[in-house]
């Protein structure tokens, strides 16, 4: 039975603060919104093992054909250009809110440059930012989301590793499909969310906003077990406390997760 590797360069695993998740992903039906975000403080990730099977596999496939690579800021401001050296189309902070590390999946690299994911609407956004204003490292995690199976599967070096059984969007405000990356990791302070919530660098397409926040996608805990394997959300993803404990503790900022 194969065991998740870790990091291709060692990339450390996703900062987790304590916080409302409602100002920040809320595009969820998660449970009842806070006002205002709880101060943020460091919390304890338990050791907590997959709930699913991971698939066995005789073989594995080298590494970095199937890794990502993450580009975390080292400078308080990162600007994103529109082109190598052209004009800025957005500036981001360092850390995010809620204490996060600022955080882009890198697609593509020209000389000194580095074209990037952007966290924002609209989704698939992309921006050039300067490679010395990042730390580069290497991820060989990767999440598949299925809205029809209501399904996520975790990839390890192209390795299927477990699959869980989930919730999604409803028809009226369904998951958005497309190819995101995680973007934060909160432990909720708020009711609803279970004890761990990734945020997606995805947006509702159905929702400008919900609950005073920007319609962002989470992959998050739950209250409700009974919701799993269903289309029940505003959007975003619900996985058993169990089993997004699991991934808290296992998947660094910048995995790749693609939803279809």
């Amino acid at each position: 039975m194969r065991q998740p590797r870790g990091l291709a360069v060692g990339a450390a695993r996703a900062l987790i603060v304590a916080a409302s998740t409602t100002a920040l992903l809320c595009a969820c039906s998660g449970g009842a919104p806070e006002a205002n975000p709880t101060p943020t403080r460091t919390a304890n990730v338990p050791s907590v093992s997959p709930s699913a099977s991971p698939t066995p596999t005789s073989r594995a496939r080298p590494p970095e054909q199937h890794d990502s690579l993450v580009a975390t800021a080292v400078v308080r401001s990162v600007a994103a250009h529109r082109s190598p050296g052209g004009p800025v189309s957005s500036t981001w902070k360092n850390p995010r809110r809620a204490g996060v590390p600022l955080t882009f999946r890198v697609v593509a690299a020209r000389g000194g440059w580095l074209q990037v994911q952007l966290p924002q609407r609209p989704n698939g956004s992309t921006g050039w930012v300067v490679a010395a204003d990042v730390r580069l490292t290497r991820v060989s995690y990767r999440l598949v989301v299925s809205t029809e199976d209501n399904t996520l599967t975790l990839f390890d070096g192209g390795v299927r590793v477990a699959r869980y059984t989930v919730a999604t969007g409803t028809g009226g405000t369904p998951t958005p499909h497309g190819s995101f990356y995680l973007t934060e990791l909160l432990s909720p302070t708020n009711h609803g969310y279970g004890p761990f919530a990734f945020g997606l660098s995805a947006f509702s397409e159905a929702l400008s906003s919900f609950g005073g926040g920007p319609g962002q996608i989470g992959l998050h805990g739950t209250d409700d077990s009974s919701s799993i394997g269903h289309s029940v959300s505003h959007g975003c993803i619900r996985m058993t406390n169990r089993d997004i404990t699991a991934l808290a503790h296992l998947l660094p900022l910048g995995t790749p997760i693609t939803i279809r």
